[in-house]
């Protein structure tokens, strides 16, 4: 068994490093491709480099506080490893993602298939590091240390960076693409990308440090954590084979999801890649089940792949504008920006029944088949496919940058047009992602919190007790209160990017000279980076606060009122964001309506829901998580 799961890890290195090879070996394209492409990379280097600096200040301070609360030094090890695997896995992918960019756009000259392939390889470089990292870092410390409680500092680490990675980056990408938008296509018309717009490299960059470096962070976490608590849950009941299952069944999404990229090509490539690499992966298990484990616990893990598959294909039907939810939205964007946002946030909120339903439906199931451990099987195998979904996701990005190089490039408009066509698909399959992040998450988080509940020794938490009913109703606003702060945070800061748009159209561009495009990097660099400490060390400390003032049942209040409230706005904000997205470039594509009235309602729409699905929305995820990883790290002082 552990020979499989090395061999997973050293493919899962392999197939990274081959694919980035191949891709660096791809041309480059024109000087001015190149040109592009570099300041890009140079944007959202600067950018990491500094938010590191600040990480690593946390990270320091943080073993501090292990050391002398706890006195774990093997806790404080594995703090440390979760940390940096997080950050590794996101600079890595952020490096390929930028790499890979400019020559996607060129390989759009030559063909869409072409295009698309080679957004697709980017994403999968960062997909299989992610993997191997996660793989790795737990499988070590699991054999050297034979204990559970240590591999909670992992996720400890893992969380933290993540959740400072998808606050900073959402920051700095949505606040840029909002003062791009609302300055360069509403007030003036543009085109998007316009290279005359002083904020579209901003925009640029934020796509990767946001989309890829960011989501790199928080699935490396969501993938971690999964692993953790079911490798937890079997501990408590002493069983070292069963402990290893999680990392089998991760080691198979990773066979599984080598084996399917060749066959993520031509028509509906992205969605026929996660449905093989589903397939393949109900195989593998069932095989490996059969022979060595009880049958109960692959309907855990068939449980979680379809209702993966599920939840992502009712995200799509919310936000792709092939369906009548977003459709409903164009329309309503006729009559102005307040119809176009309210049918929005309506839609967003109708789209989280299903899911609800659905990840109910799998506790209940998984549940019946294998109690708690089946639960948190059932996690892992919703995320064991993550080899696919993670490169899908990253997919987005990259094509959504060579649209907007392929645009400042002058490449042509049949260029354009394919790289606009890869970008539409990966906007539909972003919100799949979403689907698979959230719904992975409150499974997560829920078999997490049962742990938290075994090791603390509560049997029960009685509702009508008064301090686990103020842990409950504080724990349900939290993810309001985080999200206000997220939120307002962008707002604030694509106010400065609009304010300095604004001022070099009138005092630069009117007069035909180039924009400064470094005002609105350094701009949203400088806010993003401010302004990620505080809502990060909300989710730390507040936990620590109610665990010590009102005692551990009330902490267990708390995480229960977080995960319930949390997990449903997580879809809400997340479908909202994407429909309202989707809508505006279905005017844009299919009605051909740019620079409308119509038009303008509709990005107006986007707008709003842009902190709300890049921003807010993905950080909950994380957010529900931390908070119980926090929990269950400090509960020995409760």
């Amino acid at each position: 068994m552990l020979s499989i799961i090395f061999i997973s890890i050293i493919l899962s290195f392999l197939v990274s490093i081959g694919l980035l090879v191949y891709l660096l070996k791809q041309e480059q394209g024109t000087k001015e491709v190149k040109n592009i492409s570099l300041l890009i990379q140079e944007g959202a280097t600067t950018f990491l480099n500094r938010q590191y600096i600040g990480v690593a200040i946390f990270v320091v301070s943080f073993c501090f506080i292990i050391f002398f609360t706890l006195h774990s030094f093997p806790l404080i090890i594995a703090f440390i490893l979760g940390a940096l695997f997080s950050a590794l896995a996101g600079r890595l992918g952020m490096t390929a993602a930028t790499k890979s960019n400019g020559r996607t756009a060129w390989a759009c000259e030559k063909s869409e298939e072409k295009g698309m392939k080679t957004a697709f390889f980017s994403g999968s470089v960062m997909s299989f590091l992610v993997i191997g990292l996660s793989l790795l870092g737990i499988t070590l410390l699991f054999l050297i240390f034979g204990d559970s409680s240590v591999l909670f500092g992992f996720g400890f680490g893992a969380s933290s960076i993540a959740l400072f990675a998808r606050v900073a980056g959402g920051i700095y990408t949505k606040s840029a693409d909002i003062g791009a938008d609302l300055v360069g296509k509403v007030e003036k018309k543009l085109p998007e990308d316009d290279p005359r717009n002083p904020a579209v490299i901003a925009d640029l960059v934020g796509d990767n440090v946001g989309d890829v470096a960011g989501m790199g962070a928080d699935l490396f976490e969501s993938y971690s954590d999964a692993i953790i608590a079911a490798i937890a849950i079997s501990s408590i009941a002493g069983a070292f084979f069963d402990s290893l299952l999680p990392l089998l069944i991760s080691s198979l999404g990773v066979f599984s999801s080598v084996l399917t990229i060749p066959f993520v090509k031509g028509r509906n490539a992205l969605t026929k890649g996660i449905i093989i690499s589903s397939i393949l992966m109900a195989v593998f298990s069932f095989i490996i089940i059969n022979s060595w484990f009880q049958m109960e616990l692959f309907y855990c893990i068939l449980t979680g792949l379809v209702s993966g598959i599920i939840i992502g294909f009712v995200a799509i039907y919310y936000t792709s504008y092939d369906f009548s939810p977003t459709k409903e939205i164009v329309e309503e964007a006729r009559t102005g920006p307040a119809t176009a946002v309210l049918a929005g946030l309506g839609q967003g909120m109708m789209s989280s029944l299903i899911p609800i339903i659905i990840v109910s439906l799998s506790i209940l199931i998984s549940y019946h088949f294998a109690s708690i451990y089946g639960i948190a099987i059932a996690a892992v195998g919703m995320l064991s496919t993550l080899g696919i979904t993670l490169a899908i996701d990253s997919y987005g990005p990259v094509v959504d940058n060579a649209e907007g190089i392929s645009e400042m490039a002058g490449l042509g408009k049949k260029t354009k047009e394919r790289a606009s066509r890869l970008d539409a698909i990966g906007n539909s399959t972003a919100a799949l992602g979403k689907g698979f992040a959230i719904g992975s998450a409150a499974l997560t988080a829920l078999v997490l919190f049962v742990t938290y509940s075994e090791k603390t020794g509560i049997e029960s938490i009685n509702i009508t007790n008064p301090g686990v009913v103020a842990g409950l109703l504080i724990g349900a606003v939290i993810p309001f209160i985080f999200s206000s702060m997220t939120i307002k945070a962008v707002s604030s800061t694509a106010a400065k990017v609009i304010e300095e748009t604004r001022k070099q159209f009138e005092e630069r561009i009117k007069k035909g000279e180039k924009p400064l495009y470094n005002r609105c990097v350094s701009i949203v660099t400088n806010s993003a980076l401010k302004k990620m400490s505080l809502p990060t060390l909300l989710a730390i400390f507040f936990p620590i606060i109610i665990g010590l003032s009102l005692g551990k049942a009330a902490l267990g209040g708390f995480l229960a009122g977080s995960i319930s409230c949390g997990f449903v706005l997580a879809l809400t904000m997340a479908n909202s964001g994407g429909a309202l997205d989707n809508a505006k470039k279905y005017i844009e594509d299919i009605e051909n309506k740019k620079g409308t009235p119509w038009h303008s309602a509709a990005v107006v729409g986007d707008t709003v829901g842009d902190p709300l699905k890049d921003c807010a929305g993905p950080s909950l995820n994380i957010l529900l998580k931390l908070m119980t990883i926090v929990s269950l790290v400090f509960f020995p002082l409760f």
